[in-house]
């Protein structure tokens, strides 16, 4: 942790000593303790945040982050939902919430969240990535390979969207391909690159 960010945690910290029942102060906190992967106080700040505002949507966002982190999808889902009520137009929570019901086994609900989120941004690389596994697991093998090099026509050097792909191309067999990506991810992100290497070379 830098310490800039210790700082600035060691004195939120002390402001909620001086004002416990501070919204601000708590959801401030909880975003440095969410980075820090300290979730279960994170956690608490939120619930605690979220008791005095039902109707913030930047808290309800970062309670589901929370509960996705620990593996906790349903509530993450319920919160995820709330937000998009509240803030239809933050599309992160439109991905998050179609990985969820994707995860879920509910594909069809993830595919038509995950479309109404491009309707928002068709920009947003990340959600088709999310969309490219979903259509991965229905089958649909065309449209995944499609999502999948739509994400990676607008952010060239995501390691995501090069895992997803060399994930698509692993399902069709086509290990020529698959040994491409996994070189590109050796620049890209060398500890995604070692996980494909140790699994498949």
């Amino acid at each position: 942790m830098n310490k800039v960010v210790q700082q600035e945690r060691e004195q939120l910290e002390v402001s909620l000593q001086h004002d416990s029942d501070n919204p601000l102060t708590q959801y401030a906190l909880a975003l440095i303790y969410i980075d820090l992967h300290r979730n279960a106080e994170a956690l608490e700040l939120l619930d605690r945040c979220i008791q005095v505002r039902r109707r913030d949507p930047q808290a309800l966002y970062a309670r589901a982050v929370t509960y996705l982190s620990m593996g906790v999808y349903r509530k993450a889902a319920c919160d995820l939902l709330k937000t998009i009520v509240l803030d239809p137009g933050l599309i992160q929570a439109y991905k998050h919430l179609g990985f969820v019901q994707f995860t879920l086994g509910k594909e069809e609900a993830a595919l038509k969240t995950l479309k109404k989120g491009l309707e928002i941004d068709p920009e947003y690389a990340e959600i088709y990535c999310v969309l490219g596994d979903a259509y991965l697991d229905l089958g649909e093998l065309d449209k995944a390979r499609e999502a999948f090099e739509k994400a990676l026509d607008l952010e060239p050097q995501s390691a995501e969207a090069h895992s997803k792909i060399a994930m698509y191309y692993l399902s069709r067999g086509d290990m020529k391909a698959l040994k491409r990506e996994y070189e590109l991810l050796k620049t890209l992100d060398a500890a995604l690159a070692e996980q494909i290497g140790n699994l498949f070379f």
